[in-house]
């Protein structure tokens, strides 16, 4: 299956109009909303930013505005250039890479299972789309992409698209998602010297091996390793308390058996209860006079209740203690659920994702996706669609500037992801890792933050 950009977007696009009227007023027109349309549409319709056309309807800003059908909407004139606006609806006019885009040509290879047969395929064809948006988006600041796309299943032959990829002369090649296929599409990029982007989970260590590879999955102990360094410079005069959850299927032993020989090998004494121990037993692992940072051996949400709760009455009954809590990724997952306690015990979440739907430009994005492939985004953490628009963004962007000597590093990184942050250090001298690590912090007063490392 192969398709070009051009094709696939005429497919999935049936935007861009335009009118005048009013000039002298700075306002096109009046546009009448119709019953499927979001503010981004509109804005996106009349090469606008979502902050020109909030500007020129004041009343849009205000907290709980829902746009309806048969609402007038101010069009303004746009104050930027034409096309200097990506699909995300947020200006890029200004973007440090504006002149780095324009003119050049990217050809970009895409060989991950595309089909409607099974969870894998649908999952990568959301990722495909959210890709595809990326290129919408910096074809608008002068980028000229092209994009070859193959549905390459678990049982396919790698080998068999290699004649087909050769022809499409590519700069960057996303996929394999299975191990098996690494191997044979890293030796073809090799040979050709085009970039690799490993977007998902492998087994493996391919990266290690060659300079093409970009490996954005980071394994388990490596996310281990942060975490622990992460906790340290942190909290480096709290008290941890480990608080043993009974789950005989949990896999985060190693996390707090290596976390307590840090902390050990540190002269740091820490507490040790357990979620069913008395409330008096428990509290006595706790320190009253120095803040107190709770981890669990567990991440499912049934042993994450049990602790909240148990918490809520140490809080309840010892009022004066300061308490934190340490968690896991798979706690986001919980956010719905779990959000007003992870504000109350000032909550900590490492992770390389954090999905924020109130987000402008996040919730923009969405409303794009829906209102181009008529269906909403999956729910799933983290987003698939968004984690390809911002690798999309991130690798084009990067080779469009730099071209060979592109290696997603920090220093070289001039976009601001939506969900997925990337930053890539070598191994060794072959390929190059993602390093890119953060805790979310649930801070007591409401407010969200991201703490990278």
């Amino acid at each position: 299956m192969k398709k070009t950009l051009r094709t696939v977007l005429f497919a999935l696009l049936t935007l861009l109009c335009a009118s005048a009227w009013g000039q002298a007023s700075g306002v096109q027109k009046k546009y009448k909303v119709k019953k499927k349309d979001t503010i981004y549409g509109i804005a996106h319709k009349y090469d606008l930013t979502i902050d020109e056309l909030l500007n020129a309807n004041p009343e849009m800003k205000a907290e709980g505005y829902s746009l309806k059908a048969g609402d007038y909407v101010l069009i303004p004139y746009p104050t930027t250039a034409k096309g200097a606006k990506g699909s995300a609806g947020y200006s890029s006019a200004k973007s440090a890479t504006q002149g780095a885009l324009q003119g050049k040509h990217l050809s970009v290879g895409v060989l991950l299972p595309l089909h409607n047969n099974d969870g894998d395929g649908r999952r990568m064809t959301e990722y495909y789309r959210g890709l595809l948006m990326a290129c919408d988006s910096l074809r608008a600041e002068g980028l000229s992409v092209d994009i070859h796309a193959w549905n390459v299943n678990i049982d396919s032959d790698i080998t068999q698209f290699m004649p087909s990829l050769a022809g499409a002369r590519c700069d960057v090649v996303f996929g394999p998602l299975y191990s098996k296929q690494v191997r044979g599409l890293a030796e073809f990029c090799k040979a050709r010297d085009i970039k690799m982007v490993i977007p998902f989970s492998i087994s493996g260590d391919d990266v290690s091996l060659y300079t093409q590879i970009f490996q954005v999955y980071q394994t388990d102990n490596r996310l281990y390793n942060s975490a622990i360094e992460s906790f340290l410079k942190t909290f480096p005069k709290a008290h941890p308390v480990f608080v043993d959850c009974n789950d005989k299927t949990s896999k985060k032993g190693s996390f707090t058996f290596s976390l307590r020989m840090r902390l050990e090998s540190n002269n740091i004494k820490y507490g040790i209860t357990n979620v069913s121990s008395s409330d008096d037993a428990f509290a006595r692992q706790f320190s009253a006079t120095e803040p107190n940072v709770v981890i669990l051996n567990s991440a499912r949400s049934p042993e994450l209740t049990q602790v909240l709760n148990k918490l809520a009455i140490l809080k309840a009954t010892h009022p004066e203690l300061r308490l934190t809590l340490f968690g896991y990724t798979e706690w986001l997952m919980y956010q719905q659920l779990d959000e007003a306690k992870f504000h109350q015990f000032d909550t900590y979440i490492p992770s390389t994702f954090y999905y924020n739907p109130l987000d402008k430009r996040t919730a923009a994005l969405c409303q794009s996706y829906e209102r181009w492939f008529h269906t909403p985004m999956q729910q799933a953490l983290p987003r698939f669609a968004i984690t390809g628009y911002d690798q999309g963004q991130f690798f084009l962007r990067g080779i469009a500037r730099y071209g060979k000597a592109f290696k997603g590093t920090r220093e070289q990184n001039r976009y601001h992801a939506l969900q997925s942050p990337l930053a890539f250090k070598q191994i060794s001298t072959a390929g190059m890792q993602n390093d890119y690590f953060q805790l979310i912090h649930f801070l007591p007063n409401g407010n969200i933050e991201a703490l990278s490392y």
